[in-house]
């Protein structure tokens, strides 16, 4: 589910393949749904186990299209339906399957930890 008419730029996995497979492009901005929440992501890790997915080569294999990137930290900006504890604007960092090469991400709020205070996005 999306954002109407809202879109982002994101790292995409479209076939197994290296990482120089991956392609830059334009998707629909995802709208949270309930239980979770819309992340701005301002910094992504990238590891060996990204590596191994975007390859085909990891014990999870994820349907196509696929965002590859698993640990996040950013800003809150919009909660679904149910969601108690974090708000807008909050700092959060998050560990998902994937997702998170992309500008904004749906998350479930039970996957995130506040970023400690002074902890910066660099």
């Amino acid at each position: 589910k999306s954002s109407p008419g809202q879109t982002m730029q994101a790292i995409v996995c479209r076939k197994w393949g290296p990482p120089s497979s991956l392609k830059l492009e334009r998707v629909p901005v995802p709208t949270p749904k309930k239980g979770e929440v819309l992340i701005e992501v301002r910094a992504c890790s990238v590891n060996f186990p990204d590596v191994l997915l975007v390859a085909g080569k990891y014990q999870a294999k994820p349907r196509f299209p696929f965002i590859p990137g698993s640990d996040i930290a950013g800003v809150v900006l919009a909660t679904g339906p149910g969601c108690k504890m974090y708000r807008p604007g909050a700092k959060v960092m998050a560990m998902m399957p994937h997702g998170g090469f992309a500008e904004k991400v749906a998350c479930p709020e039970s996957r995130l930890v506040p970023m400690p205070d002074g902890m910066e996005f660099q």
